[in-house]
C-alpha cells in the first residue's frame, strides 16, 4: 500500500495542465463564488488568491505542506498589501466621482484593469511557487485525510478556526465566513482523474 504522503505524480500532472489562473476565472463565475470570495476578503482578512490557490490544489487532490507555505504566505500577502490593496482601494475610493465624471469612469476602468493585473500575478507567483520547486514534495503532498466536508479542509488549510483569537465582534461572523467556505468547496470536484 502507498503511503498517503507520497506525492502521487498523476495528480501533479494534473495540475500542471491547469493554469492556476485559469483554474480561478472557471470556480470564481460559478453561482455564488464571487460573493463568497468577497466575503471571506472584506469580512474575514482573507486573501482571496490563496484561496483559489488552496482550492486549485485541492481540486487535484494536492495541499500544500504547512511548513514551506508559511514563507510564501508571509511574501504573497505583501503583495497583496503593497500592491493589489492599493489598486483596490483606489478603486474604491473613485466610485463616486466615477458615477459623475466620464475621466474618472475611465481612470476608475484603468485601476481596476491594473487591480486585475496584480491579482493575476500573485495567482502565477502562487502556481510557480508550487510548480518550480526542486523537489515539490517539499511544497504539496497528497490531501492527508478525506474528509466529507471540503470546507472544514479548506478552513484549515487557511487557519481559520473558532479558537483562533478573534474579537467578538469577528466571532459572531463566523457562520458567515464557514457558509462562504462551503460555497466554494461545494464547487469543487475533489480528486476528480487524480485517484
Amino acid at each position: 500500500m502507498r503511503d498517503a504522503m507520497t506525492l502521487d505524480s498523476t495528480r501533479l500532472q494534473r495540475l500542471q495542465q491547469t493554469p492556476l489562473w485559469d483554474f480561478a476565472l472557471t470556480l470564481y463565475a460559478k453561482p455564488g463564488v464571487e460573493a463568497a470570495c468577497l466575503t471571506l476578503q472584506d469580512d474575514a482578512g482573507l486573501d482571496v488568491c490563496e484561496v483559489l490557490f488552496h482550492c486549485w490544489l485541492y481540486s487535484s487532490g494536492l495541499e500544500a505542506i504547512p511548513a514551506a507555505l508559511k514563507r510564501e504566505r508571509e511574501q504573497r500577502r505583501l503583495w497583496q498589501c503593497n500592491v493589489t490593496a492599493v489598486l483596490r482601494g483606489l478603486r474604491r475610493d473613485l466610485k463616486a466621482m466615477a458615477a459623475t465624471s466620464e475621466s474618472v469612469k475611465a481612470l476608475r476602468s484603468t485601476i481596476k484593469q491594473a487591480e486585475l493585473m496584480a491579482e493575476r500575478e500573485n495567482l502565477q507567483r502562487w502556481q510557480m511557487w508550487a510548480l518550480e520547486a526542486s523537489d515539490n514534495r517539499e511544497r504539496v503532498a497528497n490531501v492527508a485525510e478525506k474528509t466529507s466536508d471540503a470546507s472544514k479542509w479548506l478552513r484549515k488549510q487557511l487557519v481559520i478556526s473558532p479558537h483562533d483569537s478573534l474579537s467578538e465582534n469577528r466571532l459572531k461572523q463566523l457562520p458567515t465566513w464557514l457558509k462562504s467556505l462551503q460555497t466554494l468547496t461545494c464547487q469543487l470536484d475533489p480528486y476528480q482523474g487524480a485517484r
